[in-house]
């Protein structure tokens, strides 16, 4: 995962967790590597001042306990947080290495051995969250990272429960990635259904295997407008053979028409037992073959955070989004779209828990305990790596 040196205006402590570096930013705050008392890395999201009303605040403390009823092995935990701060933070489990989208873009797409044993892994994870009476609805490569126990899913910063009308957002708005994000989503349909968790594992299953989302169009709003149009069918140019039918089946435009979740992981599992491997064998050599990639144990060669790299290579699918849902009456348009890059395309969030921006603050957190901190092997470790790598060239 790539990190950044903080800034002179950032804070030592929050919460009890000594920063040691950023990790992403988006548009509402700042992520960044902390340690706790204890050495326990840690994911820590503060929302910066600037947003800190008393809606962003509510968003927060939902968010906060969503995360709390959220579980399981292939989940980045939840450790911490404080939604009633100056500038509320929380922390999740810090999941060291890259996350999907950067290692395709660094290191080619998936075999279809490895993006089946993917597939296996992330449906069983997407059906536990399922059956705790949650949808992710914002899942995209950026949300999965490869760490070195495995892919772990993470930001669900956009989680709703399922069976509730409810929603996080304003009424008449649809919030997710366009590229990734179901036609009923695209569409306004409410409530949400699990449906939208498949058909968007379809969609990083397919990016996986082939380095491309199902719809691709010049911005988000166009993008946005193929998901739901029925007439157009999914992009699988590049899609293995063995693949093509299942990944038809998840990105059917119907929610009804898609396979269940288990029907997912038995797919996945015929695809590794057809190549002559065991399903476990071949989690494995998925595990193995990330973390030995050199993007799960040294930064790529792009000197900026993911939001703000200058980039070479193809351009990153949209950040999530909150779009007015369509109607009679008026065409959707992007309410607060995030900054653009130069080919139109926006900045695709880090591989890290609901990445936000920072605004500079001279004021602390939390004053530092008395004396030093000792620092566990891994904080050492990055810390080097942040002076020698990011130092002369953080955009910060």
């Amino acid at each position: 995962m790539q990190t950044a040196p903080l800034s002179p205006e950032d804070p030592a402590v929050i919460g009890g967790f000594e920063l040691q570096g950023r990790i992403g930013q988006g548009g509402m705050g700042q992520v960044y590597l902390g340690e706790s008392l204890g050495g326990e890395p840690a994911a820590v999201k503060v929302i910066k001042p600037s947003v800190v009303d008393s809606e962003a605040r509510l968003r927060f403390a939902q968010e906060v306990e969503i995360l709390k009823t959220i579980w399981g092995p292939r989940i980045a935990a939840f450790l911490d947080a404080d939604a009633e701060a100056d500038d509320p933070w929380l922390a999740t489990e810090y999941v060291e290495g890259p996350d999907l989208r950067g290692h395709v873009h660094a290191h080619g797409t998936l075999p279809s051995l490895l993006a089946a044993s993917l597939g296996a892994t992330l449906a069983e994870a997407l059906a536990g969250v399922h059956r705790q009476g949650l949808v992710h609805r914002d899942l995209k490569p950026a949300n999965i990272l490869l760490g070195p126990n495995g892919p772990k899913i993470i930001d669900f910063g956009l989680a709703v429960f399922a069976e509730s009308n409810a929603s996080l957002t304003a009424p008449n708005t649809v919030v997710g990635t366009p590229a990734y994000m179901s036609p009923e989503q695209a569409n306004g349909v409410k409530p949400l259904t699990g449906a939208v968790d498949v058909y968007a594992l379809g969609a990083v299953l397919l990016f996986a295997a082939t380095g491309h989302a199902p719809y691709q169009a010049a911005t988000p709003m166009a993008t946005f407008n193929l998901v739901g149009d029925p007439a157009k069918a999914p992009d699988l140019e590049g899609a293995p053979d063995e693949l093509v039918p299942l990944l038809t089946a998840m990105l059917a435009h119907e929610a009804q028409e898609r396979p269940s979740l288990t029907d997912v992981v038995r797919h996945c599992r015929a695809v590794v037992e057809s190549q002559g491997m065991t399903i476990a064998q071949a989690r494995r050599r998925l595990t193995t073959h990330t973390v030995q990639s050199p993007a799960a144990h040294t930064h790529p060669p792009h000197p900026a955070p993911p939001q703000a790299e200058a980039r070479t290579e193809p351009a990153p699918e949209p950040e999530a989004a909150t779009v007015p849902a369509p109607s009679p009456e008026q065409t959707p348009t992007l309410l607060d779209p995030s900054p653009a890059e130069p080919d139109g395309h926006q900045s695709d969030s880090p591989g890290v828990q609901t990445p936000v921006t920072s605004a500079p603050s001279s004021r602390r957190h939390d004053a530092p305990p008395s004396g030093p901190l000792r620092h566990s092997a891994q904080a050492r470790r990055t810390a080097q790596q942040l002076r020698q790598v990011y130092a002369a060239s953080a955009p910060f």
